[in-house]
C-alpha cells in the first residue's frame, strides 16, 4: 500500500501545498514547527479517517479558513483510487473514495497505516488509555465492523456517564440507567472478542521481534485484560455478553455511589511483561523502548498478514529518540513498504535508506531530491 501523492488545502499550516512521494522510503525534513507532523496526521487520516494529534476536526482547518481539504492518490491491491475528506467546522466530515461517499470506518482497506510517534514510547510506562488506544487503532483500519461498533460503545458511554454524573440532581434519569447498561454491555462483548484476537496475533509477532531485537536477552509476552468475569474472551460473543451483565450487576451500587461507569470495555488494558515480570514496574527504560517499538512493528506484521500488503509506515521524529543500535534495527525492517519519517535533520538516514528527501518550511515544500 502507498500514497502516491497528496494535496492539502487549508489543512493546519498548509494554505496550498502538492507532495508526492516515493514508494519506498521517504525522509521529511525541517525546522520545529514547519509542518512535518501535519503532513503525517494528513496522510494518517486517509487511512484511518480521524487525526492521531486531535479529537475536534475543527481543530485541522488552517486558521482564516472555512474548510480544509485532503485529496490523494493511493494504491493498494494494485489498484489506485482517489480518496477526499473535507472539514468543515459545524458540519459533518465528507469522506469520499472514487468520487463515491464514504463513512471514517468505511475507509478501512483503502489504505492503511501504522504510526509510531513519541508518544508511543510511553506505551508501556503510561496507563492502560495508551494501550487501549494502540488496539482501537489498529483494529479499526482492519476491522470495519470494530470501527463502528467502537463509535456506538464510546457514544452510550457517554449517555450512561451522564446519567451517573446527574441523576441526584435529576432522579429521573435512573429510569434509562439500566437500558444502557444492557447495551454497554452488548457493545463490550463484540469490542471484547475483537480485541482478545488481535492481542493474541500481537502478543505473538511482538515476542518474536524483541527476541531478535534484544540479542535474544530478553523475553516478552503481552495479555489482554478484559472485565474480571470474563474467563475466556476467546468464547462466543454471547457467552462473553453474560459475564459482562454478570460484572455489571455485581458493581450497579458501586457505579451509583460513585458515580462513574466501572463495567465495560473501557477498562481494558494490554499487559506488558519482560521475563516475566510488568515491564510497566521493572524494567529499564531501555528494555521499556525496545518493547514499545517491537510491538509497533509488530502491528506492521499482522497488517502484512491480513491484506497481502504492507501497511505505510510513519515515523513521526522517533529515531532521533532512539540510540544507533535501536535506529539500525528500525531501519533494517523497513523495507518492503512505504514509509515516512519525520526529521529535524536526516543525520545519513537518507544515504542509508536511499530515500526520497522532502524539505518542508512554513508549510511549503521548498526543496526535494532522489
Amino acid at each position: 500500500m502507498k500514497v502516491l501523492r497528496i494535496s492539502l488545502n487549508g489543512w493546519r499550516n498548509y494554505e496550498r501545498e502538492v507532495f508526492e512521494f516515493s514508494p519506498q522510503t521517504n525522509v521529511i525534513r525541517g525546522r520545529n514547527a514547519q509542518g512535518k507532523t501535519n503532513l503525517l496526521e494528513a496522510v494518517y487520516m486517509l487511512a484511518a479517517g480521524r487525526s492521531f494529534r486531535s479529537r475536534f476536526d475543527r481543530e485541522l482547518v488552517g486558521f482564516g479558513y472555512s474548510s480544509a481539504e485532503i485529496l490523494a492518490d493511493v494504491e493498494s491491491g494494485g489498484r489506485e483510487q482517489t480518496v477526499k475528506i473535507v472539514l468543515t467546522p459545524g458540519r459533518r466530515k465528507q469522506i469520499s473514495v472514487n468520487a463515491v461517499k464514504k463513512t471514517a470506518s468505511e475507509l478501512a482497506g483503502t489504505i492503511t497505516a501504522v504510526l509510531f510517534c513519541p508518544e508511543d514510547l510511553a506505551l508501556v510506562r503510561e496507563g492502560a488509555a495508551v494501550r487501549r488506544r494502540l488496539l482501537d487503532n489498529a483494529i479499526s483500519q482492519l476491522r470495519p465492523g470494530y470501527a463502528a461498533a467502537l463509535t456506538e460503545y464510546n457514544r452510550v458511554l457517554e449517555q450512561k456517564s451522564a446519567i451517573l454524573r446527574d441523576y441526584r440532581e435529576k432522579p429521573s434519569l435512573l429510569y434509562t440507567l439500566d437500558d444502557f447498561s444492557e447495551r454497554l454491555c452488548r457493545l463490550s462483548a463484540r469490542l471484547i472478542r475483537y480485541r482478545s484476537s488481535f492481542a493474541s496475533r500481537l502478543a505473538d509477532s511482538a515476542a518474536q521481534i524483541h527476541l531478535k531485537f534484544s540479542g535474544g536477552r530478553d523475553s516478552l509476552s503481552l495479555s489482554y485484560k478484559t472485565v474480571s468475569t470474563v474467563s475466556n474472551p476467546f468464547a462466543g460473543e454471547r457467552e462473553i455478553y453474560y459475564a459482562v451483565c454478570e460484572h455489571q450487576e455485581a458493581h450497579r451500587r458501586a457505579e451509583l455511589e460513585s458515580g462513574q461507569c466501572l463495567t465495560g470495555a473501557h477498562r481494558d488494558d494490554l499487559l506488558i511483561d519482560i521475563n516475566g515480570r510488568s515491564a510497566r514496574t521493572f524494567a529499564s527504560q531501555g528494555q521499556k523502548r525496545t518493547a514499545a517499538l517491537s510491538v509497533k512493528l509488530a502491528e506492521r506484521e499482522i497488517y502484512l498478514d491480513d491484506t497481502g500488503e504492507y501497511p505505510v509506515l510513519l515515523l513521526d521524529d522517533v529515531l532521533s529518540e532512539l540510540d544507533a543500535e535501536r535506529q539500525e534495527f528500525v531501519l533494517n525492517r523497513i523495507g518492503g513498504g512505504q514509509t515516512l519519517i519525520t526529521c529535524c535533520e536526516d543525520d545519513g538516514i537518507a544515504a542509508r535508506t536511499g530515500a526520497r528527501v522532502i524539505t518542508v518550511d512554513g508549510g511549503r515544500a521548498v526543496g526535494r531530491c532522489t
